[in-house]
């Protein structure tokens, strides 16, 4: 496989890697319609086990069907197909090696009651990732969770299984649960902890929500003032959050979240590009539209990495 000067300049940053993880790396960065810019989009479905099958896929009912998002995730030129581990079997010999694949490792689901706390269950293996041929592991953690320790733990120790295999990491950093405001979800200074968090347990490949300008720490406040960090716009957040990703040596994708207006979409996808960020992982808003108008949106997407829109 050939890569860019920008992908290999991207690939310099990961000094502790074998030859495996970066030839996975390069294997999703050089892939579809974005393959070598060093930016990405990648597709993630895993709402069905979130939220549910009637929230994620009743929108377009053509995405009950497994081989309906491979075949969108291929057709769109997007650099890799995330999914739980059903979803990838379902489809994984009829789309062997037409697009990289994320295993999701663990999920949550909706019907966990409000005292259980804000975890995922493990269901999938290493192993599974090899057998299916993925390109990467794909794991969350809950920055703010009383049952964030044990995510850690759990991912710290998958990382390094994985990556002894040859196969990076992409972790989820979602800060929610019982020491997180709903406000402070989204809030910059949680935002760029987050990321943060995730550098230092080894993640390849970071996804984070973008942010707002709220900051709920008291300490990190007084810090934001002080030395008058610029938080004003979308695009400062995501260079901020960048920053605080070791300086921008690690690839920080940002989440699309729920079906929005397209404008929203392609907005937020201005502020990542310029703001420094490396793409987008958009599910919802590509997958519950119509077919036609989910590949003009997701093209529309490339054009604006591209700087073209």
């Amino acid at each position: 496989m050939k890569s860019t000067r920008i992908v290999q300049k991207i690939l310099s940053n990961y000094e502790g890697e074998n030859a495996g993880v970066k030839g996975n790396l390069c294997r999703v960065l050089m892939e579809g319609k974005l393959g070598g810019t060093g930016k990405m989009i990648i597709l993630p479905v895993d709402q069905g086990f979130e939220h549910g099958p009637a929230r994620s896929f009743a929108p377009n009912p053509a995405g009950y069907d497994p081989h309906y998002h491979y075949q969108l995730a291929i057709d769109a030129g997007m650099n890799a197909f995330a999914s739980p581990l059903g979803q990838l079997e379902a489809g994984a010999d009829t789309f062997a090696g037409q697009i990289p694949t994320i295993l999701k490792m663990n999920s949550g689901n909706s019907l966990m009651s409000d005292t259980a706390g804000k975890n995922q269950a493990v269901t999938a293996s290493v192993d599974d990732a090899l057998r299916l041929g993925c390109a990467a592991i794909g794991f969350t953690i809950y920055p703010g969770s009383d049952c964030q320790i044990e995510m850690f733990e759990e991912i710290v120790q998958l990382r390094k299984e994985a990556a002894s295999k040859g196969i990076p990491t992409v972790i989820w950093s979602y800060s929610r649960g019982e020491a997180v405001t709903k406000a402070g979800e989204t809030g910059i200074d949680v935002a760029a902890y987050a990321a943060q968090i995730a550098a230092h347990i080894g993640a390849h490949i970071i996804k984070i929500k973008l942010s707002t300008d709220h900051l709920m720490l008291p300490e990190a406040k007084k810090v934001y003032e002080e030395q008058q960090i610029d938080i004003s716009t979308q695009a400062a957040r995501v260079r901020h959050c960048m920053e605080s990703a070791f300086g921008g040596r690690r690839i920080m994708v940002f989440s699309g979240g729920a079906k929005k207006g397209a404008d929203s979409v392609y907005d937020d996808a201005r502020a990542i590009r310029d703001g420094g960020g490396n793409g987008s992982i958009i599910g919802r808003n590509s997958f519950q539209r119509d077919r036609s108008e989910a590949l003009a949106m997701l093209g529309k997407l490339v054009e604006i990495y591209k700087g073209k829109a």
